[in-house]
């Protein structure tokens, strides 16, 4: 189906592990072991998945408690189809939905690899060093 946006659909739900992967890796970040990806997917607070003449090109999840924190992860659409505003599309039905169900006292983050930011902060999003705090991260299994 074709909307107002031209041959796009975002869609409530995520992929299957396999397309979850791919669509991962075709958009640069990093690949996921099908293992870890099993056991993510079900724990998906709210999740879009982006499709172009019902192929699966983008998606974005919502993760987290489902009271006091939340975090926006997995933000990715296919290279051949950036450029369109489809990573506002996918940004406008994560955000709508937590501006839904979300308590107004949840805290909500996000990591911006590069000028995603610039989009990120369309909605919003700050960067939180300008707020006394610093963003930090661990990948298990690096020294």
């Amino acid at each position: 189906m074709n909307d107002a946006n031209g041959p796009y659909q975002v869609r409530a739900g995520v992929p299957s592990g396999e397309v979850f992967r791919r669509l991962r890796t075709d958009a640069g970040l990093s690949d996921k072991t099908p293992e870890a990806v099993e056991l993510a997917l079900p724990h998906t607070w709210y999740g879009v998945t982006l499709y172009h003449q019902d192929n699966p090109i983008g998606m974005g999840r919502i993760i987290g408690d489902g009271g006091t924190a939340f975090q926006i992860v997995d933000v990715c659409v296919h290279p051949a189809h950036q450029g369109h505003g489809l990573g506002t599309r996918i940004m406008t039905a994560l955000t709508q939905e937590l501006e839904r169900r979300a308590p107004a006292t949840a805290y909500v983050s996000l990591i911006a690899d590069g000028p995603a930011r610039f989009l990120y902060e369309k909605f919003g999003f700050a960067d939180t060093a300008t707020h006394g705090s610093i963003g930090m991260y661990r990948l298990m299994g690096e020294d």
